[in-house]
């Protein structure tokens, strides 16, 4: 018995292009699976066998192979690469027993890389690390090393050498030290003396403390059999119970059989087996094109499963239940144009076959347009389906203009009450809508007394719920961040039916929706923008533009690139990874990932462009239907709670649900109850954080937007002295000229107005500013440039100093702006640093939007100057009426300026 090998389930996961095909062809190959390795760029790949793989040289469906090793008998998954088809990628990820992690040398650590990352450990998912492409020129290891371990994991440990099942210089004190900071016990261990056995790496592993990372060619079959061996003996193998569990991870069909591909997770399965009521009648093994039948699949084997027509992905067999939530999800939908000629329910019905093996396309048929909408990854995805389509079904089908996929969510928990009683019917639901954390979707409970309903009309209610995807009341958006609660109902001996319940349910929901505070929410990316240092000013421009978010660069050791990270909604963004490409010269690059729903940034806009009008929707109605005197009377949303049959107590709050908020705080303002009124997106964001809505939100609103001319004001008044208000004479107001030489004097100035305005426009200071970029300053000139790749603060500083001399020397009023500075609270903030004014914008304002208002609005009176290299905000400051000075001019003549004073200590 000792000597069975143990069943294992590895997966193969990759960015696009990083060699995840290439490395399990040799994988198979190592091990004598197949004869030949084939190449993805010669189309002779074992694992790609739909054609539209082999011309794209991309894996579009997980696949299955098998090969053996010396204690293990392995199911490989090899996985999709593009970011399009990663919902496939994730499926797969339930059920493995480990993964390999392959890394693009030259691209290193990238977003999709990131987004796996999050998965694998989402999943728990024990993984190996293989760094491929390692024979192109100028790869260093060690550089490598490092970058995995600080933005991936620390446990990134490199295994080489002739033992691979250890560390390389395993008995390295540093080695010994890395892996004991990976575990408390281990650390206590090690710091009393004991060194680190190579027997406790398994379990790091499993716990996925330590990632083992190995350097090769896929392609040149270097660095394979290291790999091997390493899954072979560190990796650990559960036991899994006598009793029959499957989880199934995805359906195809094969001409007309319908397979449901499965992990066996206890016990085995056997040729007519029922499951659920219905037979087994096939069960197979398969290996990229090939597959064989057998008659008995054991615990820990991946097989394709004939005969079962109700599973889907996501099911529970056995002992496993069902699970159907995915961290990836579709972020635009799309009108499926269908020929001329076209039945919409027949082509509705076949479509319906992809949406079994995608769940994520979320079909939905509009009766009335007899419209077909999905739900798409990406473009790629979209040609997949349009050859899928023709292939199984023998007709073309396009797509329409891609939109955002928005969805809807409460602020205030809400009773929704639904009654559906036309002659001879009867049912009556009372549920509890309340807010949920971000991201949670939709949840469900069951708090009904059994004297309202028996238990049976419980259940039925409840799969009525769960069943529905309910449509919110602002644009119809799927609704999402509510938990459900069923707390009562009630039923008639005689009259009451199954779908009596269901009508009741659905009317319930709806009626609660059109009570609560709704918000629209929409898809949020996380972005990691890298460009070289001279671009920063510029992407952060754009990002601002965009409505998106982020904080100070990260300013690379040679100073040479910055690194952005923030957020930004997926509306917003559309191709800028193009515009980047575009104004770096190609050395710019962006990787996103979706983040969440948040509240929309322009939801006013968005409701209205969609024009939905929820009363006039009558398959989502929050309207009842009661009967009085022998006649179904149909009770609009909002007078229903008026004519329920049951009083559940509950009441809406004199408060957030009810009280409006004044007029001057504007539409979409509610009131708290004491005496505070807050803005529904800032309570909704305050929600997802934790924390309690800013009431400065309106209460200070005025003071906030004059907030950048206060700023301005303070610069004047330091340079000229307090500003006198206007007076009033016989209701007419004539300002108070304040200069050195001469004051107006109150009045109609001997009945003649012309005279205070000439006499003004004399005084006039005929100052000069300049408004300097600092960090595009900071990355141009080349002592600051060197500063900062050791201490950006440091070189903050010494061209706060420069600036000072310079400004003290040419009598020039000095502005200096840095963007994005962090501070307390994020708030903008001025400091007079000797005889300079520095400007902190606020988080995620950049220096370029600061110096445009200020240069638009002091050139109306100054002679405005501004130093920046940044092409697009020399254009714009042109069209304020400013002077345009280069960072390079600018710092020619700090260095001529700098001459004049050493001349002048000189003498």
């Amino acid at each position: 018995m000792d000597n069975i090998k143990k069943n294992m389930v590895l997966g193969i996961l990759a960015h696009v292009d990083a060699g995840k095909t290439t490395l399990s062809e040799a994988l198979l190959f190592e091990t004598g699976a197949i004869r030949k390795a084939g190449r993805v760029d010669h189309g002779d790949a074992h694992l790609d066998t739909f054609d539209l793989e082999k011309e794209r040289g991309i894996t579009i469906f997980s696949k299955e192979a098998r090969f053996e090793t010396a204690h293990r008998s392995i199911s490989l998954l090899d996985t999709p690469g593009h970011a399009d088809f990663s919902p496939e990628m994730e499926r797969t990820l339930r059920v493995l027993d480990c993964a390999v992690l392959v890394i693009s040398a030259p691209d290193r650590v990238t977003g999709q890389v990131r987004t796996l990352w999050r998965l694998l450990r989402h999943y728990n998912v024990p993984t190996y690390i293989f760094v491929n492409k390692m024979d192109q020129p100028g790869m260093e290891a060690d550089s490598i090393l490092e970058t995995l371990k600080s933005e991936l994991s620390g446990g990134c440990i490199e295994f080489s050498g002739d033992d691979v099942t250890i560390p390389a210089d395993f008995s390295n004190d540093n080695v010994q030290e890395e892996i004991a900071v990976l575990d408390e016990n281990l650390m206590t261990d090690y710091l009393e003396g004991n060194p680190i056995k190579s027997d406790v790496l398994p379990s790091l592993i499993r716990d996925q403390k330590l990632f083992p990372v190995f350097f090769g060619s896929a392609l040149r079959m270097e660095g394979i059999r290291p790999l091997l061996n390493a899954l072979d003996t560190l990796t650990l193998i559960p036991d899994y119970p006598a009793e029959f569990g499957a989880r199934v991870y995805k359906i195809s069909r094969d001409e007309n059989t319908r397979l449901s591909w499965m992990k066996i997770t206890g016990g085995t399965l056997k040729i007519r087996d029922m499951i659920n009521d219905e037979k087994v009648n096939q069960i197979r093994l398969s290996s990229g094109a090939r597959s064989e039948l057998i008659q008995e699949a054991s615990a820990g084997m991946i097989c394709a499963v004939a005969g079962l027509t109700t599973t889907h992905i996501g099911s529970g067999l056995g002992t496993e239940t069902d699970d159907t939530t995915e961290l990836l999800q579709p972020i635009e939908s799309c009108r499926i144009i269908l020929p001329e000629g076209a039945d919409p329910v027949k082509s509705f019905a076949d479509l319906r076959q992809l949406e079994e093996e995608e769940p994520m396309l979320h079909l939905s048929y509009n009766e009335e347009t007899r419209d077909i909408t999905a739900e798409i990854m990406g473009e790629v995805q979209t040609e997949i389906l349009r050859r899928l389509t023709l292939d199984r079904f023998g007709y073309p089908i396009d797509f329409g203009t891609p939109e955002i996929v928005y969805k809807e969510t409460i602020l205030n928990e809400v009773e929704g009450v639904g009654h559906f009683e036309p002659l001879r019917h009867y049912a009556e639901v009372h549920i509890m809508l309340t807010p949920s954390d971000p991201g949670s979707g939709i949840t469900f409970e069951n708090k009904c007394p059994r004297d309202y309903l028996t238990v049976n009309f419980q259940r039925l209610i409840m799969t009525n719920l769960e069943e529905k995807a309910h449509r919110g009341v602002l644009t119809g958006s799927e609704i999402t961040d509510i938990k459900i609660t069923l707390i009562a109902g009630k039923s008639h001996e005689k009259h009451t039916e199954g779908g009596d319940f269901r009508q009741a349910s659905y009317r319930a929901v709806r009626q609660g929706l059109m009570m609560a505070e709704s918000v629209l929410l929409e898809p949020v990316l996380s972005f990691t923008l890298e460009v070289p240092s001279g671009n920063v000013g510029r992407a952060m421009t754009d990002i601002s533009e965009m409505h998106g978010s982020t904080g100070a660069p990260e300013i690379s050791a040679d100073g040479n690139r910055a690194v952005l990270t923030g957020t930004i909604p997926a509306s917003e963004l559309k191709d800028y990874s193009r515009t980047v490409a575009a104004y770096t010269a190609g050395e710019g690059h962006l990787s996103v990932q979706l983040k969440g729903y948040e509240p929309c940034h322009n939801a006013d806009e968005v409701i209205e462009k969609r024009g939905y009008i929820a009363d006039l929707d009558t398959r989502n109605t929050g309207s009842s239907v009661f009967c009085i005197h022998g006649v179904g009377t149909i009770i609009p949303w909002d007078q229903v709670r008026n004519y329920m049959h049951i009083d559940t107590g509950w009441r809406p709050f004199n408060g957030v649900d009810t009280e409006a908020a004044p007029s001057e705080f504007g539409e979409n303002s509610f009131a708290a109850g004491d005496d505070t009124f807050y803005d529904r997106t800032e309570a909704h964001r305050a929600r997802q954080s934790g924390d309690r809505p800013d009431t400065r939100t309106f209460k200070e609103k005025e003071h906030d937007r004059a907030a950048f001319d206060k700023e301005l004001m303070d610069i004047f008044e330091r340079t000229y002295g307090p500003i006198k208000k206007r007076v009033t004479n016989n209701d007419d107001d004539y300002p108070l000229v304040n200069s050195a030489e001469e004051t107006v004097p109150k009045g109609p100035l001997g009945g003649d107005p012309k005279y205070a305005a000439a006499v003004k426009k004399k005084n006039e200071p005929k100052k000069e500013y300049l408004l300097v970029d600092g960090y595009n300053m900071i990355f141009a000139w080349p002592e600051l440039k060197s500063l900062a790749s050791r201490d950006i603060k440091a070189a903050r500083d010494r061209l706060m100093d420069i600036l000072s001399n310079y400004a003290g020397f040419e009598k020039e009023n000095v502005i200096l702006v840095y963007d994005a500075y962090k501070v307390n609270g994020g708030q903008e903030r001025i400091m007079r640093y000797h005889n300079i004014d520095v400007v902190f914008t606020r988080e995620a304002e950049t220096a370029d939007l600061y110096i445009e208002k200020a240069a638009h609005e002091l050139s109306k009176k100054y002679t405005v100057t501004v130093a920046t290299s940044d092409n697009v905000e020399q254009v714009i400051i042109f069209g304020a009426g400013a002077y345009r000075l280069s960072a390079l001019n600018f710092l020619e003549k700090v260095k001529n300026t700098e001459n004049a004073i050493s001349e002048l200590i000189g003498q």
